[in-house]
């Protein structure tokens, strides 16, 4: 019998032990997801081979990147098929082809800027694209700010620094476009996503968000995005129910409209552990990277981990009737 799970037209059937890994293989953990313009699934992971790409099967299709990138964090795929890397161990951002070519470096990698400088990189998390093709990083969890680059890569402005003012950050930890230029920014530590224009003026920011980690925004005029929230980060309250890790889907003015996960942490079919990269296929399928071995001892202080903590969540959308 199918677990569905969601609301209304954001219902989805639970795909259990989709992604099939050679054998010997393993995630570890999963920094982001993202899907290319075929539905194929490209996994950035934690493990002995940073990309492992599947079909919408899930079947194996290739792996690259191996002693390249330290440790994942960030995924973002571009409309001229390429995609942006972003490693906050190597404190860089790497520009590569589907099969991995690197085409572009943002940053130095392996030197960090000054802790809180303002200048990039400090363990940057994510990258963004604005329609224009102008590239934007989150900076990340050793600066507080955003940085725009133009598409060459020429460093345009940066905003932000540490606080919990309207343009300040605490833990700025993911970042989307929509089509409309908006950029939206998870302050993940201050429990709220902001939203800028292209120049990083404050438009307005999102609440009732418990430690928002992960994005994808969909296209069109009524964008759709897509949270992950990392749920209780403490020990008073890491037995709190209600405060995820869950996924939530809000419109565009982040209003929600479904929301996928339990009350509490867990390791079953529709629990979550750490949801850190979501991405969204053609058909409305979701995609859920979780670095649940990181996080593992945040809920279960006491307990080894499993063998086999599951790291990688698929959701396929049930059509409306």
């Amino acid at each position: 019998m199918s677990i569905t799970v969601g609301s209304g037209d954001y219902t989805y059937e639970v795909v259990e032990n989709w992604a099939r890994l050679p054998p010997g293989w393993s995630f570890k953990e999963i920094g982001s997801v993202g899907v290319d313009r075929h539905d194929n699934v490209y996994v950035f992971n934690r493990g002995e081979h940073p990309m492992i790409v599947f079909d919408r099967d899930g079947n194996f299709l290739r792996s690259w990147g191996e002693g390249m990138f330290p440790r994942a964090h960030g995924l973002h795929m571009a409309p001229d098929d390429t995609i942006w890397l972003t490693d906050d161990g190597d404190h860089s951002v790497k520009q590569c082809t589907l099969d991995g070519k690197l085409l572009m470096t943002l940053g130095i990698p392996g030197r960090p800027s000054a802790y809180m400088s303002g200048l990039p990189f400090h363990r940057c998390t994510h990258t963004a694209l604005s329609p224009k093709g102008e590239i934007y990083v989150s900076d990340g969890y050793g600066n507080s700010c955003v940085h725009k680059f133009a598409p060459d890569g020429k460093l345009l402005k940066s905003w932000g620094g540490p606080g919990t003012d309207p343009g300040e950050f605490n833990i700025v930890h993911n970042i989307v476009c929509d089509d409309a230029g908006w950029v939206y920014v998870a302050d993940r530590e201050n429990h709220r996503v902001q939203v800028f224009d292209g120049d990083g003026r404050y438009e307005t920011q999102w609440n009732n968000l418990h430690r928002p980690c992960a994005l994808f925004m969909t296209g069109g005029k009524c964008p759709v995005c897509y949270v992950g929230e990392l749920g209780s980060g403490m020990p008073v309250n890491r037995d709190l129910p209600n405060l995820g890790p869950r996924l939530t889907i809000v419109d565009n003015t982040g209003k929600r409209i479904a929301r996928i996960g339990a009350l509490l942490p867990g390791l079953g079919p529709t629990e979550f552990q750490a949801p850190h990269g979501i991405a969204v296929d053609s058909r409305g399928d979701i995609y859920v990277g979780e670095v649940s071995w990181t996080n593992w001892p945040t809920f279960y202080p006491d307990t080894p981990r499993p063998e086999g903590l599951r790291s990688l969540h698929k959701f396929r959308k049930i059509p409306p009737v």
